[in-house]
C-alpha cells in the first residue's frame, strides 16, 4: 500500500533547497535533508529525484503566488482590485523570500509555464474590467499595463523582501501605481483612493522580519 504524501514535507524540502541556494550552499541529496528529520528517499518520493526537485522549486513560487492572488476578493472597483493584487504579490514575496528569488531564475525549468503565466493574467483581467467600466481608456493595452504594474511590484519586492530597503519603502507603491493608472485614463483623486484602499492589504511591518534577520 502506497504511503500518503505529506504536503508539509514537500514544502519543507522546497523551502530548504531555496534557502541553501540563497546561502550559496551546495545542494546535494544528503545536504538537503540534513537536519530536516526526513530521509533522502523523500526526495524521490515527492520529486522523483533531484532533477524533479529543481523543476518543482521554481514552480512552487508561482503556485504560492497564485494562491495569494486567488485570496483577493474582487470588488466593484477594478482599480482597487489591481492594487490589492499588487499587495498580494508583495505579501507572497515577503512570506517566501528565498522561493521568490528562484521564481525568476531562468536557469530552472518550470513544470507548468501556463500556470505561471496565469498569475500575470489575473492583472490583465482586472485591467480589462477597468476599461469596461470606463476607468481606463479604451485604447489601453491590458497586457502592457499589467506588465508595467507587475514591474512596479517586482521592483519593490526585490528591494524589500530580498534587498536593502526597509518595509516602509512599500508605501512607494501607492504613488507609483496611482501615476501609472492615471496615465491609463483614471481620474487622479479617485484613482489614489482606490489604490490606497487596495494597498491596505499590505502585510504590516515585521512580516518580513525573517528576511531582514537573514540579511544581517
Amino acid at each position: 500500500m502506497a504511503r500518503t504524501k505529506d504536503p508539509a514535507v514537500r514544502s519543507l524540502l522546497l523551502d530548504r533547497a531555496a534557502q541553501m541556494l540563497r546561502m550559496r550552499q551546495p545542494v546535494t541529496l544528503r545536504a538537503l535533508v540534513a537536519g530536516t528529520g526526513v530521509s533522502t528517499m523523500a526526495v524521490y518520493t515527492y520529486f522523483g529525484g533531484m532533477d524533479g526537485l529543481w523543476k518543482a522549486l521554481r514552480q512552487e513560487g508561482f503556485t504560492r503566488l497564485a494562491a495569494k492572488l486567488a485570496d483577493v476578493r474582487m470588488s466593484a472597483d477594478p482599480v482597487r482590485d489591481l492594487a490589492a493584487l499588487g499587495a498580494a504579490y508583495l505579501a507572497n514575496a515577503l512570506e517566501s523570500p528565498d522561493l521568490y528569488r528562484v521564481m525568476f531564475d531562468a536557469g530552472f525549468d518550470l513544470e507548468d509555464a501556463d500556470a505561471a503565466d496565469e498569475t500575470l493574467h489575473c492583472l490583465v483581467r482586472a485591467i480589462e474590467r477597468a476599461k469596461t467600466s470606463g476607468r481606463f481608456r479604451g485604447e489601453v493595452d491590458p497586457l502592457e499595463l499589467a506588465t508595467q504594474s507587475w514591474a512596479i511590484g517586482h521592483g519593490l519586492a526585490s528591494l524589500v523582501a530580498t534587498g536593502p530597503l526597509p518595509h516602509q519603502a512599500l508605501a512607494h507603491g501607492v504613488p507609483m501605481l496611482t501615476a501609472l493608472f492615471t496615465s491609463a485614463g483614471d481620474e487622479p483623486d479617485r484613482c489614489r483612493q482606490s489604490v490606497e484602499h487596495g494597498w491596505g492589504r499590505m502585510p504590516p511591518a515585521g512580516s518580513d522580519s525573517h528576511a531582514q534577520r537573514d540579511r544581517t
